[in-house]
């Protein structure tokens, strides 16, 4: 591992010679028309490849329908021209809310997101062209251990308990574990949302398994007795249940997406795709099994992702320049981040055949980004360049890569992790730099909310 450092490339021979010196594996390519064709999802076509990943916002109203931030931020991916638009994170119940005002789905409101929808379609038609009409996808989730529905204190809900994260939110060694009656039921609750997710208009939804939410807890938990814990074929029985449901529910012209976590970069037995003596040392063998067992049951459209944003890795999910308050700058540099992150995609990729692959680990690369989508498109290892955090900053970055082969510099996310200080503050969240007239205020609230629940406390 290097040391890390932050981004400085003032040319793309600049970054290729970095890579090389850290013998890092990412490919780049001049030629970005990959980026251009259009992909084929299940029995849709998204007429791109770039992708707009699920970036949460914490701002719907307080019954989970869009709020005026949720029309002003996915008006504005679609006026920006990707092809798929991965909507954030929505609860299938309230007490799997990650907070207050997470998305939810209801039949009381699902009207409302039609609604957006109609007005998100034609914003994107209009901004680019007639024949634009993205691929809508959303993501279904329940928070598990991050679960928060009422206000600052969580309320978790766990399927094992883990003695480094359980002190992180608060739950007691002895406290119960959710039951498989829970587990049962909740099957039932994912084929609701997404009856009503077809309903309101959207194109698919992701059952969502990654950065230690619950579903993607129960993929690792190997100390969990009973029919959803222990066995490879336990820990993946919910998931594997709840697509068949969700699958015989809406037909086979609805796309069922997932995205995963590959590797939790967490101790065994608490943590999935990880060595069982070396926390930081991949085992692609149950991954890899899952990727083909999403693929048997009929799964469109994929999405990995790794670690956990809520611990002290961040940069296993997501490479970063500065990380929020209180966590230590890792010793490997960004790009060794960025390589591993492509290093799984290209093995999902390989693994799931014909099944696209949404690859991810792009913002840090800033203006050379889509350098490397179109490099690892062309090599097959991933279908998608999947954008995150620079769509809270950029949000028209496809259209500019598409209509003037580049992306502004100067538009570009800076990796400073203020997007994710606010969610962590318990706050509304977006870019407070590039779009700082709206957020830096929605900032500075949530951090001094922060400081003083703090104060309080002590």
């Amino acid at each position: 591992m290097a040391s890390h450092e932050k981004f400085h490339f003032q040319s793309i021979e600049e970054l290729k010679e970095k890579i090389a010196e850290l013998g890092a594996n990412i490919h780049l390519s001049e030629d970005l028309s990959p980026l251009a064709h259009p992909v084929k999802v299940g029995s849709k076509t998204s007429p791109n490849a770039i992708a707009v990943l699920p970036m949460e916002g914490c701002d719907s109203e307080p019954d989970g329908s869009p709020s005026e931030l949720v029309e002003r931020r996915y008006t504005r991916f679609a006026e920006g021209g990707a092809g798929l638009l991965w909507w954030e994170a929505c609860a299938v119940v309230q007490e799997g809310r990650a907070n207050p005002l997470q998305m939810m789905l209801t039949k009381e409101n699902v009207g409302k997101f039609a609604e957006l929808l109609k007005r998100t379609n034609a914003a994107a038609a209009a901004a680019n062209g007639a024949d634009h009409r993205p691929l809508n996808i959303v993501q279904l989730t329940h928070s598990g251990r991050y679960s928060r529905p009422e206000g600052h204190k969580g309320a978790p809900l766990v399927p094992q308990h883990d003695p480094l994260l359980d002190p992180r939110v608060g739950l007691d060694p002895d406290a119960p574990v959710i039951t498989d009656e829970y587990l049962d039921a909740l099957t039932g609750k994912y084929v609701q949302s997404a009856l009503l997710a077809k309903e309101a208009g959207f194109d698919g939804v992701d059952i969502k398994s990654c950065h230690r939410y619950l579903l993607s807890e129960l993929l690792a938990s190997h100390t969990r007795e009973g029919k959803y814990g222990g066995s490879f074929e336990n820990r993946t029985r919910f998931l594997r249940q709840t697509i068949r449901a969700v699958r015989e529910a809406v037909g086979d012209d609805f796309l069922i997406a997932c995205r995963f976590n590959v590797f939790d970069a967490h101790p065994y037995p608490y943590g999935f795709g990880v060595d069982q003596d070396d926390v930081w040392k991949f085992d692609p063998t149950e991954p890899m099994m899952l990727v083909k067992m999403l693929v048997e049951e009929s799964v469109d459209l994929l999405s990995n992702s790794a670690g956990n944003p809520y611990y002290i890795y961040p940069q296993v999910t997501r490479p970063f320049d500065q990380s929020s308050m209180g966590i230590p700058v890792p010793d490997e540099h960004p790009l060794e981040s960025v390589s591993r992150l492509f290093d799984f995609t290209r093995r999902i990729q390989e693994a799931a055949g014909d099944v696209p692959v949404i690859g991810n680990g792009y913002t840090w690369l800033r203006q050379y980004a889509p350098y490397a989508g179109a490099a690892n498109i062309a090599d097959h290892s991933c279908s998608f360049m999947g954008l995150g955090r620079s769509s809270f900053a950029y949000p028209e970055a496809p259209r500019d890569i598409l209509t003037k082969g580049e992306m502004d510099p100067k538009q570009c996310c800076i990796t400073c992790s203020k997007c994710t200080q606010i969610m962590r503050d318990h706050g509304r969240t977006g870019c407070v730099i590039k779009d700082s007239k709206l957020y830096a205020p929605l900032y500075r609230e949530a951090r001094e909310e922060a400081q003083q629940r703090e104060h309080s406390f002590q």
